[in-house]
């Protein structure tokens, strides 16, 4: 992927957090060593907490996981395609903690 190509995923991403659309997301699994769609609503943008390398990644949640939904933290090599969809989410449906966000939103008692 481009850094021009990256740019524009990560605004998209980013506008989708806002308008709180749902992403139709096709990416690389290296658990399941093949490309796969997901329906998913973006979480956040930036490194991941839990992983050693502290780059940056997409943090999706997964409505569509074949075990349970959860998150899906990505870095951007893998992502194949994200089509903003016209579909809202709520964000409760997701978060149940107090969120300390990389990229600021307005998301009411969920910012």
């Amino acid at each position: 992927m481009s850094n021009y190509e990256g740019e524009y995923i990560r605004d998209k991403f980013i506008d989708a957090i806002h308008s709180r659309s749902k992403i139709q997301l096709t990416f690389y699994s290296k658990e399941d060593n093949e490309t796969i769609t997901r329906l998913t609503a973006p979480m956040d943008f930036g490194p991941s907490r839990r992983a050693h390398d502290k780059s940056d990644r997409f943090h999706f949640w997964d409505y569509e996981s074949d075990k349970k939904n959860h998150v899906l933290s990505l870095q951007p090599e893998v992502i194949k395609s994200l089509v903003v969809i016209d579909q809202k989410f709520q964000p409760q449906e997701f978060v149940s903690w107090t969120p300390n966000w990389f990229i600021a939103r307005d998301w009411g008692q969920y910012s």
